[in-house]
């Protein structure tokens, strides 16, 4: 069955993405990029096709947005997720990370303090500190196979009159955790509690196991509803990045208005002409595309776990039914990871994130991401596997570690 289901779309088919202004493989010189997140697989045919048929017309003017952009968000997520938006809730906006920059300037005043539940993705640290505000770290709890959010903790940060905003991950980069609706209600009733704002970022919400399911935080309570804001799109799913296309959900219309106001301010609301285009045709026309490729991600994480367990017995992947991007625990390694992660892509032409970016204790972890063809996979499994053995080798053995 599940070969009937890759036959459609091809996701072992190697592209050579070289010179064509990538980040991820032109940054990368010669070397295998496993690191950015973006997907090494083309896109669904619709998208592909409603793309070339708007640049068919030969006339790239200013854009509007139309009724079938807001309907193709709420009927996804009607269906997909039993969450009901309304349209007016809906703001476009080029991407999440310039919405969050955007809401952190517009809602918090300097000096103010941002909770980030970490380790978390890391550009959240430029859009609380590139304006003048605190990041809180308030770390995970991990027992070593998986993360949880330690509420004590989060109620002391939240606690602090100074703290006005929490950045949630939902689900969560890196650790890959899908919050269940009851974390989701613990997390919104202290936010209520202490007056502090909600924005949920919630980009790889379609990029869960086949049979896991996530839960939309503005759907878990009225109190969840009311004080906060969803940052949606299609890119990380369909790998339209490249698009600017993305969306906020403001249930709460005081709160609307201001997130509005800010992101026509910063000049972060305006569509290209390919857009929306792109964003209807994902949502309306790639389903069957996505259930393929969430397939496909899946196995790829298989195989990884499995790599590990057999060849890498002293790192291990922690468990996650969310996101392509594999969270490796690294603390069977002596040393420093992050002076490994720089050794091994110096050695070996791999490429993967230091975990220290995502906050200080991810500092023992490496992030590797896996939304590419298994024989691409195969071959940075292999360069992980000598490029440890070589650090071991060549530098825990000189140090004497």
């Amino acid at each position: 069955m599940t070969k009937a289901r890759h036959e459609k779309f091809d996701f072992d088919k190697v592209i050579n993405r070289r010179n064509t202004a990538s980040l991820k493989w032109d940054a990368s010189q010669n070397g295998l990029p496993m690191w950015v997140a973006d997907m090494d697989f083309e896109t669904a045919p619709e998208i592909q096709n409603a793309i070339l048929d708007r640049a068919a017309h030969g006339i790239y003017g200013y854009t509007i947005i139309q009724d079938m952009w807001y309907q193709a968000y709420i009927d996804w997520w009607r269906s997909r997720h039993h969450f009901i938006m309304e349209e007016e809730w809906l703001v476009f906006c080029t991407g999440v990370v310039p919405a969050i920059s955007s809401m952190v300037r517009k809602l918090t005043t300097p000096a103010e303090k941002v909770v980030l539940l970490t380790p978390v993705y890391n550009i959240f640290f430029n859009s609380v500190l590139n304006h003048g505000r605190q990041v809180v770290e308030c770390p995970l709890s991990y027992n070593g196979q998986i993360y949880e959010i330690d509420f004590e903790r989060l109620e002391t940060a939240l606690a602090d009159p100074q703290t006005t905003l929490l950045i949630l991950c939902n689900p969560h980069n890196p650790t890959g955790n899908i919050w269940d609706r009851a974390v989701l209600k613990h997390i919104g009733q202290l936010c209520a509690k202490y007056g502090v704002l909600v924005i949920s970022d919630e980009i790889h919400c379609d990029l869960t196991a086949p049979k896991a399911k996530y839960v939309p935080f503005a759907s878990v309570s009225e109190e969840c509803r009311e004080n906060s804001i969803t940052c949606l799109a299609p890119t990380k799913a369909f790998n339209l990045a490249g698009l600017q296309t993305a969306a906020v959900c403001i249930p709460n219309p005081r709160l609307r208005h201001k997130v509005w106001r800010g992101l026509h301010t910063d000049e972060v609301a305006e569509p290209n002409v390919f857009a929306a285009e792109a964003a209807i045709a994902a949502f309306t026309k790639g389903g069957h595309w996505l259930d393929a490729l969430r397939q496909y991600l899946f196995e790829n994480r298989s195989i990884a776990e499995r790599y590990f367990k057999q060849e890498i017995p002293n790192i291990h992947a922690v468990k996650s039914n969310a996101t392509y991007l594999l969270w490796i625990d690294c603390n069977g390694i002596g040393g420093n990871v992050s002076q490994m992660c720089c050794f091994i892509q110096k050695r070996t032409g791999l490429y993967l994130s230091e975990g220290s970016q995502f906050g200080e204790n991810g500092k023992n972890f490496l992030r590797m991401n896996i939304a590419c063809p298994k024989a691409v996979l195969e071959k940075g499994l292999e360069l992980l596997k000598n490029g440890i053995a070589q650090y071991e080798n060549d530098i825990l053995q000189l140090d004497g570690l």
